[in-house]
C-alpha cells in the first residue's frame, strides 16, 4: 500500500492535482524531455539501482539511525520524541541522496558539468561532493547575504572544487540564487545540467527529488517498527522547497493514520516580508517554472521572505506539498526564529546534537506538539541536517545558555 500513491502521482505531465507541471522557455523544452526521459529508463535500471544502492551504502553511510530523545522527551512532557538522523549522513544533511542520484543522472546524459543554487549551502555542499566522487565540474549560485552568514559551508564547496558564485540582485538570499542558476544553465544546456536542490522546479524534478528522497521514508518505516513494533503516530519535517520532508512522508502517505505536519518557518512575525510560511499565507501562482502555492507582493510578483534557516526561506513550496495540502493530507505546523534557537539550544544541550536552524524548526514544533498529546503517542521528527554552518551565526547573535534546561 506504501507505493500506491507514488506509482500515480505525478500524472504523465507532472502535475499533483492542479500543481506542477513544465512553465518553461522554449530553449529548455528539450533538455527537460531529456532528463525525464533518461530518469525514466535509468529508475528502474538494475545498474542505476545497483550502483545507487552501493554509493549509499559504502559512501554515504546508510541507513542512518533513528535515536531516541529520551532528554528532550522527559523536558517536553507528552508524546515520546525520536529522530531520523540525516545529519549523520556523509556531507552532514539529506542532500547527498539525490545529488549523489542527479550526478549518475548527468554522466547518462553525457554531460560534463552540473549546475545548481543552494540556501543554507548544504545542497551546494552535497552537489559538489556528488560531483568530486563522480569527477564533473560543479558551479554553485549562493546568495550574497547567505553565503556571508553561511560561510563554513562555502569553504566547504571551494575545497571540494565547486566554483561558487554570488547572485548579488534583490534580497540576494535563496529566490535569487535559483535566477541566477537557471541564467547561467540556459548558457550551458549542452554541457551541463541543471541539479535542483528541492522538489520544486519544472517536471521532472519534484517527482524525481521526492523518489531520490524517499529512501529517508522507507528506512524510517523499517527501524521505526524496530523501536515501537508500530508505526509513528506524528511525523514532523521542516519545509522551505520541501525535499526532506517530502523524503520522510512518501512511504507513509498512504498509512492514514500518522499524521504528516510540514512545518514552515514563521521568522519575525506575521507582516509579508518576515517570514516564509508559504503554504500558511501564499496563494497559487507560477514560479521558477511550476504551478504551487507562493507568497506574493502588492503586484502579484514573488514576494520578499526571510527566515533564520538560509535553506527554507523561498517564497513558493513544492508543488506535490501544495498538493498533498490542499486534499488534506498534511497538516501544516509554524515556528518563528525565537523557537528554532531554543529548539536548536535544548537538543544540543539535552541529546548532544546540535542540528541544522532549518531542521531545528521541526525539532521546535515536535515539542510543541509533543506537550499536547499522551505519553503513549510517539513523534518522529526529520532531523534533516547537522548544524556546524550555523554555530558561528546563532553563538553572535544569541548567547550560549548558561546551563541546561
Amino acid at each position: 500500500m506504501a507505493t500506491s500513491y507514488l506509482q500515480t502521482h505525478p500524472d504523465q505531465n507532472g502535475y499533483f492535482g492542479r500543481f506542477g507541471g513544465a512553465y518553461i522557455p522554449p530553449i529548455l523544452e528539450q533538455p527537460f524531455a531529456d532528463i525525464a526521459r533518461a530518469y525514466q529508463e535509468l529508475k528502474n535500471s538494475p545498474k542505476f539501482i545497483q550502483d545507487l544502492q552501493y554509493v549509499r551504502k559504502h559512501y554515504q553511510g546508510r541507513p542512518t539511525p533513528i535515536s531516541y530523545a529520551n532528554n528532550l522527551t522527559q523536558h517536553c512532557g507528552g508524546a515520546k520524541i525520536y529522530l531520523k538522523r540525516e545529519d549523520l549522513n556523509h556531507s552532514g544533511a539529506h542532500k547527498l541522496n539525490h545529488c549523489m542520484a542527479e550526478v549518475i543522472l548527468a554522466k547518462h546524459l553525457g554531460k560534463k558539468k552540473v549546475i545548481a543554487e543552494t540556501g543554507a549551502g548544504q545542497h551546494g555542499v552535497a552537489l559538489a561532493t556528488a560531483a568530486a566522487y563522480f569527477g564533473l565540474e560543479c558551479e554553485i549560485h549562493m546568495g550574497e547575504v547567505d553565503i556571508a552568514k553561511e560561510h563554513p559551508n562555502v569553504v566547504r564547496m571551494k575545497i571540494l572544487g565547486a566554483k561558487v558564485i554570488p547572485a548579488t540582485h534583490g534580497l540576494k538570499t535563496l529566490k535569487e540564487a535559483v535566477d541566477s542558476a537557471f541564467d547561467s544553465y540556459v548558457a550551458q544546456v549542452d554541457d551541463a545540467i541543471y541539479c535542483i536542490g528541492s522538489v520544486v522546479g519544472p517536471h521532472p524534478f519534484p517527482m524525481m527529488v521526492r523518489d531520490f528522497q524517499s529512501v529517508i521514508g522507507f528506512e524510517s518505516k523499517e527501524q521505526f517498527l524496530e523501536h515501537e513494533e508500530r508505526l509513528p503516530d506524528n511525523i514532523v519535517a521542516c519545509v522551505g522547497g520541501g525535499s526532506n520532508a517530502m523524503g520522510i512522508f512518501s512511504a507513509f502517505i498512504d498509512e492514514e493514520n500518522v499524521n504528516l505536519y510540514g512545518v514552515e518557518p514563521m521568522g519575525r512575525g506575521e507582516a509579508l516580508g518576515d517570514h516564509a510560511a508559504t503554504l500558511t499565507y501564499g496563494e497559487e501562482g507560477i514560479m521558477h517554472g511550476f504551478n504551487s502555492i507562493m507568497l506574493k507582493d502588492a503586484k502579484g510578483e514573488p514576494a520578499p521572505v526571510y527566515s533564520i534557516g538560509s535553506g527554507i526561506d523561498y517564497p513558493s513550496v513544492g508543488p506535490e506539498h501544495a498538493y498533498l495540502k490542499d486534499i488534506g493530507r498534511t497538516k501544516v505546523g509554524l515556528s518563528n526564529d525565537e523557537e528554532a534557537v531554543d529548539a536548536f539550544y535544548k537538543l544540543s544541550q539535552l541529546e548532544g546534537i546540535i542540528p541544522a536552524l532549518e531542521s531545528a524548526h521541526a525539532v521546535a514544533y515536535a515539542m510543541k506538539l509533543a506537550a499536547t498529546l499522551p505519553k503513549e503517542q510517539t513523534i518522529l521528527v526529520n532531523l534533516s541536517g547537522r548544524g556546524d554552518k550555523d554555530i558561528d551565526f546563532v553563538v553572535e547573535h544569541y548567547p550560549i545558555p548558561n546551563a541546561k534546561f
